[in-house]
């Protein structure tokens, strides 16, 4: 199985928050599914770490690609398919990081791991 996971089951995930659903957890490591880390998700969590709104126990820099190198999560670039998906999503969803996870799961034929309802409302298998 391919899945995105979206910032917070990242953040959850490596944090062994217990937020995090069994099942999300029994997919993340299951050595036979293909697991994705976005550059969305770096980019939001550098800006919420900027704001104040999250608070990490090392610089963005070195937290996210340790935990993304030490999980052997692969990297999603962003590709201009993705962006240009984003214009014909109905607008069930505001906040533009979701918005491009979402484009790129289209694009890629993805799961994605989110506890975000709203996202459930757009043509992709989101799995919690």
């Amino acid at each position: 199985m391919k899945i995105l996971l979206d910032t917070h089951t990242f953040l959850w995930w490596v944090a062994d928050d217990p937020q995090i659903s069994v099942n999300a957890k029994d997919i993340i490591s299951d050595p036979n599914n293909e697991i994705y880390f976005s550059v969305v998700s770096a980019w939001e969590i550098i800006i919420k770490v900027g704001t104040g709104k999250l608070s990490l126990s090392e610089p963005p820099e070195i937290y996210i690609p340790s935990r993304i190198a030490s999980n052997q999560f692969e990297i999603l670039p962003v590709q201009m398919s993705h962006i240009l998906r984003i214009n014909s999503l109905p607008n069930f969803h505001k906040d533009p990081f979701d918005r491009l996870l979402i484009a790129q799961s289209l694009v890629e034929d993805l799961s994605l791991i989110t506890v975000d309802g709203a996202i459930s409302q757009y043509p992709i298998k989101t799995i919690w």
